[in-house]
C-alpha cells in the first residue's frame, strides 16, 4: 500500500499555468507520513486531516468503550473526520496488544496502542522501544517528564483510581477491600482479567496489597488475599466485563473509577443497579496508561491525528453536538471545533495527562461526581520500577494460587 500522499503537484510548463509565468515551479516533496516526527513536518493541521480522510481507516485495539470514555473519542473521531475505526479485541490485554505487533501479519496491525507502564517496562528492558513510531503532538512540552519518552515514541495520557464496583442487590454493600472476604459474596467476586498480563488487575492486586498491610514495594499480601479468596470460593475466574456481569457471572470486580460512569450507564440500560465506592482501606492511583505510534501502522496519518487529538485540551463539541455545516469547515478549524481527547477522558472519570496546563489554561471541563478521591485519603501509587518488581512477583504467584 502507498503510504506517501503528494501535497503538490509536478511542475508544469509556463504556458499552462499562465500566459504571464515564463518559468515553471520546481516539484514539491512528497510527505511520508509514516516519516513524520510532529506537526509541522506532517505539513500543518489541514495537510493532516486531510492525509488522514484519504486514507479513511484507524486500526485501535483492546479499546472497551467504557473505558475512560473512549467510546465517545471514537464516535467523535470518526464523525469529525470521516475515518472508519476498527477495534481489535475490546476486552483485551496490554500484553495483548504488543503481542499483536510482534506478531500479527500487517492486514491486522494496529495503528496505535494504549498500554500499562508495565507492558511498557517490558518492551523497553528488552530492548525493543523501536516497536513505536517517534511523533511529537503539538502538546508534547506540556507532558511532565517523567511520562514520556525524549523522542517522542510513548507518552502517558490519563490515570485513574481502583475502585469497587458492585451489584446494588448485593448486602451488605462493601465499602473496603477487606469486606470482599464477606461468605455472602461466595461466588460474586472478579477481577477484569489476568494480573500477569493487564495493568487494571495487575492494580487491582496492589491495591488489596495496600488494604492488607503490604505496600507499594510489597505485593505479595495482595497475592495471599486473593488466595483466601479463591480458596474460599468468593473470588471466580470469570473475567469482569460488562456483558458478564449483564449475564450475572459475577456481582463484584474492582475496576478503575474511569471505567464506572460507562460501567453504570450500560448495566442500568440492560435493568441493571451498578454502585461504585473507591474502598477506604485503600486509594490506589494507577501510574499514566501509555500512549504510542506503531511503528508498522498502516494507515499513518490517521494514527498521527488520533494521538494530536487525544493530546488536544479543547473543551468543544461532542459527537452528538457537531452539526452538517461543521463537518464542512477545514481541517484546522473542525479540529479546534470539536472537545479534545484530554478532556473526553474527564468526563469518563479520569485524570488527564495534561491537567496541569489545562488548570492553567483554564480548559479543564468538570468530571462525573462520585467517582473522585475522598477527601483527606492517602493515594498510594506504585513507580514504573516498583511495578516491574512487583510483576515479576505476580508472574511467579499467580499461576498457583
Amino acid at each position: 500500500m502507498n503510504l506517501k500522499r503528494v501535497i503538490a503537484a509536478a511542475a508544469v510548463s509556463a504556458f499552462a499555468m499562465s500566459v504571464a509565468v515564463t518559468v515553471s515551479a520546481p516539484a514539491q516533496a512528497a510527505v511520508n507520513y509514516c516519516k513524520v516526527t510532529d506537526l509541522k513536518t506532517a505539513g500543518g493541521m489541514d495537510a493532516l486531516v486531510a492525509a488522514a480522510k484519504k486514507e479513511g481507516k484507524l486500526n485501535v485495539i483492546t479499546l472497551p468503550r467504557d473505558w475512560a470514555n473512549y467510546g465517545e473519542a471514537m464516535d467523535l473521531f470518526s464523525k469529525a473526520f470521516g475515518i472508519k475505526i476498527t477495534d481489535d479485541n475490546p476486552d483485551g490485554s496490554s500484553a495483548y496488544e504488543i503481542q499483536t505487533i510482534k506478531t500479527a501479519p500487517a492486514a491486522k496491525q494496529p495503528d496505535v496502542v494504549d498500554i500499562g507502564v508495565s507492558a511498557l517496562n517490558g518492551v523497553i528492558g528488552a530492548g525493543q522501544a523501536k516497536l513505536f513510531a517517534n511523533y511529537k503532538v503539538a502538546n508534547f512540552a506540556a507532558i511532565p517528564s517523567k511520562w514520556k519518552s525524549e523522542t517522542g515514541n510513548w507518552y502517558g495520557d490519563y490515570n485513574g483510581i481502583i475502585g469497587i464496583a458492585y451489584d446494588a442487590s448485593v448486602s451488605p454493600a462493601p465499602t473496603k477491600i477487606a469486606d470482599l472476604t464477606n461468605p455472602a459474596y461466595k461466588g460474586m467476586v472478579a477481577l477484569t482479567g489476568d494480573p500477569t498480563a493487564g495493568q487494571e488487575p495487575f492494580m487491582s492486586v496492589y491495591a488489596a496489597s495496600i488494604a492488607n498491610g503490604g505496600s507499594v514495594s510489597n505485593i505479595k499480601p495482595g497475592l495471599d488475599f486473593f488466595k483466601k479468596l479463591k480458596d474460599s470460593g468468593n473470588f471466580i475466574a470469570t473475567k469482569a466485563t460488562p456483558e458478564n456481569y449483564i449475564a450475572g457471572a459475577y456481582k463484584i470486580s474492582l475496576t478503575w473509577n474511569f471505567n464506572a460512569p460507562g460501567m453504570i450507564a450500560g448495566a442500568k440500560a440492560a435493568g441493571k443497579n451498578l454502585k461504585f465506592v473507591i474502598p477506604s482501606d485503600a486509594v490506589l492511583a494507577g501510574t499514566p496508561y501509555i500512549q504510542a505510534i506503531n511503528a508498522k501502522a498502516p494507515h499513518c496519518a490517521a494514527a498521527r491525528l488520533w494521538e494530536e487529538f487525544l493530546y488536544s485540551e479543547n473543551k468543544g463539541k461532542t459527537s452528538t453536538q457537531l452539526t452538517a455545516a461543521d463537518l464542512k469547515l477545514s481541517g484546522s478549524k473542525l479540529f479546534n471545533l470539536i472537545r479534545g481527547g484530554q478532556n473526553i477522558f474527564v468526563s469518563g472519570g479520569a485524570t488527564p495527562i495534561l491537567q496541569a496546563d489545562m488548570l492553567k489554561k483554564k480548559t479543564l471541563i468538570n468530571g462525573p461526581a462520585g467517582f473522585n478521591v475522598p477527601s483527606g485519603s492517602k493515594v498510594y501509587q506504585p513507580s514504573p520500577d516498583q511495578q516491574v518488581d512487583g510483576k515479576a512477583v505476580v508472574a511467579a504467584t499467580w499461576p498457583t494460587l
